[in-house]
């Protein structure tokens, strides 16, 4: 390139070499989240089941829970399969937003439920409290925690996209759910067994009022995150640093006067622009192509060179 040129040459690479481990990781994602979907099933029938027989808000909320869990983990689903079509005239960028936009509604979704439980669990507790069963509710409590580990064990062993890990949070965040549940029938049941049944009436709306207040905690951040990606905000740090480690090691190795990084993530792809200040080594076409090859292969080592944009200028205006 000339001195003095103000031109700026943009290139963006595509998806090459790859298309068979992407196919690989949406297939185990989507195995995955059918899992999740299976086990809510067999979570919300239980729950439901479980939760009349004995008698208990709590359970039934639990049965609600995975109710909703089935509806929203389906709808991940095809939020994965519709991102797994890649870029089209409609989507020239492709998909992937549908993931967070999914998250996100999952996240809500998940904190409605929340509240109207707690308001359902401080009407019981003025109202004088529930009579439960505390035997049928303390052995609930045990088959739905330990359900409960070994589901989100397996979800987050090996999570691929951000659906699975939103699963992941969810089906954790219920395992906590049935910690506590176990904790308060426990409580429950040594009440009634010491002739104090009265009080015990107020173990399981307070059960439902404390836990679902406490989950809470799991949708806001989903949404948080899940918003971070809508509105292609920055990426977290830890992928920001790769990132500036990669264009920071290409530009020294090609005397580069400065580069400027801007990334964003949404759902399972990082959007990368880079703008590279030259200097006088840079004369050609095939000088930036070499630049832009060494980079991607950077990018691409440490999984970020799906979708990236590389520009070349001699003035430092164009690329700030």
């Amino acid at each position: 390139m000339p001195d003095g040129t103000s031109s700026t040459w943009t290139s963006t690479t595509a998806t090459i070499g790859f298309v068979s481990s992407v196919d690989d990781i949406d297939a185990r994602d989507h195995r995955l989240l059918m899992l999740s979907v299976w086990a809510s099933v067999g979570f919300a029938v239980l729950s439901s089941v479980w939760g009349v027989l004995s008698g208990s808000s709590m359970i039934v909320f639990d049965g609600l829970y995975s109710f909703v869990s089935v509806g929203l983990s389906l709808l991940a689903v095809m939020a994965l399969r519709a991102a797994g079509r890649g870029p089209d005239a409609s989507y020239p960028w492709g998909r992937e937003a549908w993931e967070p936009l999914v998250v996100v509604v999952k996240a809500l979704a998940l904190a409605a439920l929340s509240v109207y439980a707690a308001i359902g669990g401080v009407s019981d507790l003025v109202a004088g409290g529930r009579d439960v069963a505390a035997g049928w509710a303390l052995a609930y409590g045990v088959v739905s925690t330990a359900s409960g580990v070994a589901v989100t064990l397996v979800l987050r062993r090996d999570p691929g996209s951000d659906l699975v890990r939103a699963e992941a949070a969810e089906w954790l965040g219920d395992t906590f759910l049935s910690a506590g549940v176990l904790g308060g029938f426990a409580v429950a049941f040594g009440l009634v067994a010491t002739g104090h049944a009265a009080l015990a009436t107020y173990v399981d709306p307070a059960l439902v009022v404390e836990v679902s207040v406490a989950f809470l905690v799991v949708p806001v951040r989903l949404v948080i995150g899940g918003m971070r990606e809508v509105l292609a905000m920055a990426p977290p740090a830890a992928v920001r640093a790769q990132l500036q480690a990669c264009v920071d090691a290409v530009a020294e190795q090609f005397g580069m006067r400065e580069s400027f990084l801007r990334a964003s993530k949404i759902g399972g792809r990082v959007d990368v622009e880079v703008d590279f200040v030259v200097g006088d080594a840079m004369r050609t076409v095939a000088d930036c192509d070499v630049v832009r090859q060494a980079l991607h292969d950077r990018l691409t080592a440490v999984g970020y060179g799906r979708s990236v944009v590389v520009a070349f200028t001699a003035d430092r205006k164009w690329a700030q």
